[in-house]
């Protein structure tokens, strides 16, 4: 009897151990359950969509912004082509290109200027009007169409002729035919005719009413400069701005109803698209005081930045300053990488501010539905400049920069 009784003790001690440990692993599961947020401020703005694999990121920001904007004058819910833009800056890029003896970056990229110079001097179209959608996929892939456009273009460089023959570019927007479709010139849209020029009259978005703002120390603020990024062969200016007055704009914006276009770098360890998440971790030991220094220096370089990048518990922040900005970028750390639309702010479960933003990679099988959300370190280190309405800037800060 006894020793059945030493038995249940035994057991129940066993089983008592365990249920320790499990609730022991639960609890810090719970306690490491990642990023949590709070949004506080969104600004309306319509539905993610996807750039698919085509390099036309540029596009599918500026026409969400542009969608968002007429939102906000008119009241009104739009789906605007991208590739009527797409279309119309290949044709103006390679003209260009070819100016320049092939002394520019002729490929799929572009930024927040080339959708305000087409807006400008070709118009705007609805997404049902132009949906690019012609060669048999549902998506946009644009590999081949990028290879041949560049190689059509090199081989008008070789002179064949001993001359460049007056259709050449004639011959280019026919490929652009061909592989998105032919020029809307005009359409129907809700029983009504427009022309590309029409329709973007009616939509009230005025291209001029718009700037572009940067921050960078190799030049001087309260200036406009040209940007040295590759995509920008438009050699469009942005203005540029002390660090602290472009995030303050950044915020105005946002606070005051409008969404703001967001041209960053995606490259860094700290950009974690699947779990939703921007964030510059500090790498030192003594910023995870809750690791003993001799359990990190016992650790692989690989397992301290599996740790630090594994999204699973809010890390510790660099402090970004203008230098480490500029210095990044000098290195080229920080390109031109993406486009994107900021729509809104948030917290986290620790009360530190984030950013909302809108990306064009697509809604499937992703934790925020095609959204993530960026520190204020991440927004102050990798961004290389953001579109906003002049009246999304501070009164004091467009009086004291003349804008």
């Amino acid at each position: 009897m006894n020793r059945i009784l030493r038995f249940f003790a035994l057991f129940s001690a066993c089983f008592l151990l365990f249920s320790f440990s499990v609730n022991a692993q639960e609890t810090e599961k719970k306690e490491k359950k990642g990023y949590d947020f709070t949004v506080t401020k969104e600004v309306p703005h319509t539905q993610v969509k996807s750039q698919a694999r085509s390099g036309t990121c540029w596009s599918f920001a500026g026409k969400a912004f542009m969608e968002a904007e007429v939102l906000r004058l008119k009241g009104e819910t739009l789906d605007l082509s991208e590739m009527f833009a797409v279309r119309n800056v290949y044709s103006v890029k390679a003209k260009k290109y070819v100016r320049l003896h092939g002394s520019l970056n002729l490929g799929p990229g572009g930024g927040f200027s080339d959708v305000l110079m087409v807006a400008a001097d070709f118009g705007i179209v609805p997404e049902s009007a132009y949906s690019g959608l012609v060669i048999g996929e549902e998506t946009h892939i644009h590999g081949e169409m990028d290879e041949v456009l560049k190689s059509y273009s090199d081989a008008i460089l070789k002179k064949k002729n001993k001359k460049l023959t007056p259709v050449w570019h004639d011959g280019l927007n026919a490929l652009l035919d061909t592989y998105l479709g032919e020029y809307p010139s005009e359409f129907l849209f809700e029983g009504k005719k427009f022309t590309p020029k029409s329709f973007a009259e009616s939509t009230g978005f005025i291209p001029e009413d718009y700037i572009e703002l940067t921050s960078f120390t190799h030049q001087p603020y309260y200036k406009p400069f040209i940007m040295e990024i590759p995509d920008n062969w438009m050699w469009s200016e942005a203005f540029n701005l002390p660090l602290e007055e472009l995030m303050e704009t950044i915020d105005f914006a946002l606070n005051n109803g409008y969404t703001v276009g967001w041209d960053a770098d995606v490259s860094e360890k700290g950009f974690g698209w699947k779990n939703g998440v921007a964030v510059v971790p500090e790498e030192k030991p003594e910023s995870y005081p809750g690791k003993e220094k001799t359990d990190w220096d016992a650790m692989t370089e690989a397992d301290r930045q599996k740790a630090i990048y594994s999204f699973e518990e809010i890390v510790q922040e660099k402090q970004i300053t203008a230098e480490v900005r500029q210095t990044a970028f000098d290195n080229f750390e920080t390109t031109d990488d993406h486009l994107m639309l900021i729509v809104g702010i948030a917290k986290d479960q620790n009360g530190s501010q984030y950013y909302k933003i809108k990306n064009s990679w697509g809604t499937t099988d992703h934790v925020y539905k095609g959204y993530f959300y960026a520190s204020i370190p991440y927004m102050q280190y990798k961004t290389v400049s953001i579109l906003v309405h002049k009246d999304a800037i501070p009164k004091n800060l467009k009086k004291k920069s003349g804008i």
